[in-house]
């Protein structure tokens, strides 16, 4: 495959005999860019090719720099003994060297028009040359991505150009233009033309010219923007959604703490409810005095009193309501037991209290222990 760079001609000196003596570098080694299709790669629109320093440097490539000839512009055909005397302007005049990154070429112009070209500002040189595509895709030791690599690099010529791009319209193959395919990105060692590979992309509403690898930036970028947006969202949605459970929560509290409120009784609720209290275990007790009232809700009292005075048999799976009737019977019918509504009021409202016996045997024995003496007494007198 045949393939085009340039450099400027630089250093110049003329000899006595009107000759330029001149130097200048051309094939460096990293990445350059070139059109697909220029490199058989009609799909893709750009291809980055790596020239790495062991196949730039390798000695059969430098080698075969020496006594390159030089042409004015490229020929539409390689130089070869056949063409050379009418193709040939100069030539490399020594063997290549390495400088840096680059190939340091020493070069001799014989060529009266030739030189005059250089002296009026033609002083682009535009190495020639073929190579293997390995289009095996990598990554550099600088971390770099490429497509390609160049392999097997052979000069054929050295051409003197016009423009930074040599060959820019240039294409691959047989009688299709002028020599070899021109890279579309260099170095700022090179001069850098860059309409071919440039893309347009929309960037929230505005249209941005780039190159692929901007534009694949752009991309990257727009995508972590929408990726960390969405994120954001979620954020904001969890958020949102714990904000919501936790005022659920405090309204639960809240409700339960009015609840509980609404249970504290005042002083006088409270004396009602203790002699409503009284007042049931009262009546529980005429009922059947031997009833246990203590820990019971008021329900088991009543439940508790009808057990004592009927039996249990007699309000089996009965329901409350029955429960509460037959103890309101049960309250009447000690009421009437007890003489009275109005002693049973007076009972209930001093409270049931155990008689003690034990004060009136005492007075009953004292009397009939003073009849049975009476008539001694009366005899002493």
């Amino acid at each position: 495959m045949q393939f085009t760079d340039k450099v400027s001609v630089a250093g110049t000196r003329q000899t006595a005999d009107g000759y330029l003596v001149a130097t200048a570098r051309a094939v460096r080694t990293g990445i350059q860019l070139y059109a697909g299709h220029e490199v058989g790669k009609p799909d893709q629109e750009v291809v980055r090719v790596y020239r790495a320093a062991d196949q730039v440097f390798a000695q059969d490539s430098l080698q075969s720099f020496s006594h390159a000839p030089i042409t004015v512009d490229h020929p539409d055909e390689g130089v070869s003994a056949e063409n050379w005397k009418a193709l040939s302007v100069g030539e490399v005049s020594t063997a290549a060297k390495q400088d840096g990154q680059w190939v340091m070429l020493p070069l001799i112009l014989k060529d009266a028009a030739a030189i005059k070209s250089v002296v009026d500002g033609k002083r682009e040189l535009s190495a020639g040359y073929t190579c293997e595509l390995d289009f095996t895709p990598g990554v550099t030791a600088d971390g770099e991505a490429y497509d390609a690599q160049q392999r097997s690099i052979k000069i054929n010529h050295l051409a003197l150009v016009d423009r930074a791009r040599a060959g820019s319209k240039a294409r691959i193959g047989d009688g299709v233009g002028p020599w070899g395919a021109a890279p579309i990105s260099t170095t700022d060692k090179e001069t850098i033309t860059m309409s071919d590979a440039l893309r347009t992309v929309v960037v929230d509403g505005l249209s941005v010219t780039t190159t692929d690898q901007g534009a694949q930036a752009i991309s990257k970028l727009l995508k972590d923007l929408e990726s960390s947006a969405a994120k954001l969202t979620a954020l904001a949605t969890d958020h949102a959604a714990a904000i919501a459970a936790k005022d659920k929560d405090l309204a639960k509290k809240d409700a339960e703490i009015d609840g509980l409120k609404g249970k504290v009784l005042s002083d006088a609720d409270l004396d009602k409810r203790v002699a409503a209290r009284a007042d049931l275990i009262s009546k529980a007790k005429a009922i059947a005095k031997d009833v246990k009232t203590d820990g019971l809700s008021d329900a088991a009292i009543r439940k508790a009193a009808v057990s004592a005075k009927l039996g249990d048999a007699a309000i089996a799976d009965k329901t409350d309501a029955y429960i509460d009737a037959r103890f309101d019977i049960l309250v009447e019918d000690a009421v009437k037991d007890a003489g009275g509504a109005d002693q049973f009021r007076t009972v209930v409202a001093g409270g049931l209290k155990t008689v003690d016996t034990a004060p009136a045997a005492t007075a009953h024995k004292a009397m009939t222990d003073h009849l049975s003496s009476a008539w001694q007494m009366k005899k002493e007198a």
